[in-house]
């Protein structure tokens, strides 16, 4: 069953990134890739990909193009720097001159990482921070098959350590895909838990990316509707999967979220998952969902965040335009505690596995995560132990 409020409607809006959109657009990457000068093109994805039937598609489709194709099919989720070295030797090997990032943000990170490296030499903690390379970088398309990291309106390659584990964040306009094609129908063939906690991943950018001490009124309207799109389709995407409209209203609220970090970055849920990805191997989307409700209250005793708390919910319809602010920051709560219910995110540490004893490791290794300086309220160690204690309780349940 179609959605009236958001019907799907193919559009091509030009960014930083070109933004391709609507169903079937897989069809113009042939094209696409040959306007940025793509001859030799290296996809960089992963085996369930490969399984999913999409690198063949995607291989045919620039063949009719002329265009000669090499995969690396090797992506790892949460890419470390063994990643990047393993696909840049396929890439030398191959002597492209483009990328196509075709997945999750894993493989577009590892696009990126690869990029840079191939383009600029040295290794990956060379461009840890902004703006560190010095060389043109080669074309990338971006294809997301999830609706969840918006890496594909980002120019950050996210790449770990493969011995800390400590996640690099490595930004540079230069490593910006050209293009990000948006073909929802490329997302029904993700698993239940994957629409889920890749939905997920992509609200709580919009959540975290809406209170940062860089928001400005451009990445708050990015944030915002993100946040619309993606509260009220994610149910639907979860109980009718074969629904193409609320898949192409996910991809789109993850693309929005991806620009509003681009523009202002995230906060304390993320620096508080990562090291409980690092450490007891918590999936991504499960880590930030775990943590983001500890969060908002914490960053709610704040005026101006708990204002901008208040913005989401009234976007999206949870409160009304006269509901005062701390409760319609309650009603934010209380929709994101159904959404990660029904999402399946664990209710808490506990459910995820996660020991307890280790809460002061976990704390002093979130105070060090490079999102944490981004949070609207100063979060140190002492504060992210009683984030990590107040997750440990578990979120309120709501009827």
């Amino acid at each position: 069953m179609a959605h009236p409020d958001f019907p799907v409607i193919a559009f091509d809006a030009p960014w930083r990134t070109r933004l391709v959109v609507g169903p079937g657009t897989l069809s113009r990457l042939g094209e696409l890739a040959r306007e940025q000068g793509i001859r030799r093109a290296l996809v960089v994805t992963d085996p369930g990909i490969v399984a999913a039937g999409h690198v063949e598609r995607a291989r045919a489709i620039l063949g009719s193009s002329g265009i000669t194709v090499v995969v690396f099919d090797g992506v790892r989720e949460n890419p470390t720097t063994l990643d990047i070295d393993r696909c840049l030797a396929v890439a030398r090997e191959a002597g492209i001159d483009g990328f196509v990032g075709l997945g999750g943000g894993s493989s577009m990170d590892t696009a990126k990482g690869t990029n840079f490296l191939l383009t600029n030499g040295g290794v990956m903690k060379d461009y840890w921070g902004v703006g560190k390379a010095t060389q043109p970088m080669l074309p990338l398309l971006a294809i997301p098959t999830t609706a969840g990291t918006g890496s594909e309106c980002q120019s950050a390659a996210l790449i770990a350590d493969e011995a800390s584990h400590r996640k690099m964040a490595c930004l540079d306009p230069k490593a910006a895909a050209r293009v990000a094609l948006l073909d929802p129908e490329l997302t029904l063939s993700q698993p239940r838990r994957v629409t889920a906690l890749t939905g997920v991943d992509a609200i709580t950018h919009a959540v975290e990316a809406a209170v940062t001490r860089r928001r400005h009124p451009l990445s708050s309207m990015h944030a915002r509707e993100a946040f619309v799109l993606l509260s009220r389709h994610l149910p639907t995407v979860l109980n009718e999967p074969g629904n193409l409209p609320a898949r192409a209203a996910m991809q789109l609220g993850a693309a929005h979220a991806g620009i509003a970090i681009e523009l202002s970055m995230l906060g304390a849920a993320h620096a508080a998952a990562n090291p409980l990805t690092a450490r007891f191997h918590v999936v991504h989307g499960a880590a930030v969902g775990l943590m983001l409700p500890a969060v908002v209250r914490f960053n709610a005793s704040d005026p101006a965040s708990a204002r901008a708390y208040a913005d989401l919910a009234t976007a999206a319809g949870i409160a009304g335009p006269h509901v005062p602010v701390a409760m319609a920051v309650d009603l934010l709560l209380a929709t994101l505690g159904r959404l990660l219910d029904e999402a399946g995110v664990p209710a808490n540490l506990h459910a995820a596995l996660v020991d307890p004893d280790m809460i002061p490791t976990l704390a002093a290794e979130a105070a060090q995560q490079w999102t944490a300086g981004f949070n609207p309220r100063p979060v140190g160690v002492a504060d992210f132990e009683n984030l990590y204690r107040s997750a440990a309780k578990g979120r309120p349940q709501h009827g």
